[in-house]
């Protein structure tokens, strides 16, 4: 699969994902199509990748576009929703109550996704703002109509506080976001995503619990792609992500400096030659910083 490529997602009836070509890395993000009675895109991708988005939309055959549905708004799966909006004026925007103003007024959000990602902010385009009256907050536990399927709405806020995962009941597909980090397809591979500024190792943990309830067939990632859901799949990711932390927490006991810490870990990734090397080492900097961040939060004791 390469970048602006559409394939369907297996096992599932009328569910397509696209490649984004995101950081210009192929594999690394995916937008979802559920090409419904009332069509529903998950995802919207990096701002400056929406022709790919658009392109998957138009080879589908979707002229009318009913639900934009943002996992979370995090430009790399927001930053398109006010070009979506506005190429489709009768759809409705959907996002965890938490994160809808900034859909709004990304005033705030594009200050925030700079200090992120830092350099990688090369790779995006401003959002557009959406009008007010197209902006619907969600909850846990709200269910979406698409007319021949339901979407039911899950919470999981580990990732990010206004994050949200969506249940397809009609194919038992469940589009995670980031709560089940980033699954790399080139390795077969299961990798962290751990982000500043609110990333929160328990509460990522306990989201990954909520996909074990839920039990679905199939995972759809934002990074990458669709994979078969199973128990011990849930565990790994549970297991990488304890790792991941305390490998940091041990760097910052041993070497007592944190520009030090990220540095060792961007000079010991092991993504070079997948994601090249600079969205490897962009990668590793914003997961460590992230942990780091998080280490302060607790206190260093948790």
């Amino acid at each position: 699969m390469a970048i602006g490529d559409v394939e369907p997602v297996p096992n599932s009836t009328d569910v397509y994902y696209v490649d984004t070509g995101m950081y210009e890395v192929e594999k690394y993000g995916s937008v979802f199509l559920i090409d419904a009675e009332k069509p529903a895109l998950i995802d919207t991708g990096i701002a400056a990748d929406r022709e790919h988005v658009f392109g998957m939309l138009d080879e589908v055959g979707v002229d009318d576009l009913e639900y934009i549905l943002p996992t979370h708004v995090h430009l790399d799966h927001a930053g398109g929703a006010g070009y979506l909006a506005e190429r489709y004026p009768d759809a409705t925007v959907m996002t965890h109550e938490i994160g809808a103003p900034h859909l709004v007024d990304p005033t705030r959000l594009v200050e925030g996704t700079k200090a992120a990602v830092e350099d990688q902010w090369r790779f995006y385009d401003d959002p557009l703002p959406i009008d007010e009256d197209r902006v619907e907050p969600l909850t846990d536990g709200d269910e979406i109509d698409l007319g021949d399927r339901t979407l039911t709405v899950y919470h999981a806020p580990g990732h990010a506080p206004h994050q949200v995962m969506f249940h397809d009941d009609g194919d038992d597909v469940l589009f995670v976001g980031d709560a089940m980090g980033i699954w790399e397809p080139k390795t077969e591979t299961l990798r962290q995503t751990s982000p500043p500024a609110q990333f929160h190792l328990q509460k990522a943990l306990d989201d990954v619990q909520t996909i074990e309830a839920i039990e679905p067939e199939t995972l759809c990632f934002g990074h990458f792609g669709p994979h078969e859901y199973t128990k011990d799949f849930a565990e790994e990711y549970k297991r990488v992500l304890v790792e991941w932390v305390e490998a940091i927490r041990q760097k910052r006991d041993e070497l007592g400096d944190d520009e030090a810490v990220i540095q060792h870990f961007v000079e010991h990734t092991q993504m070079d030659e997948v994601w090249g090397v600079r969205k490897a080492h962009d990668e590793e900097r914003l997961n460590t910083r992230g942990v780091l961040g998080y280490l302060d939060y607790i206190g260093d004791d948790e």
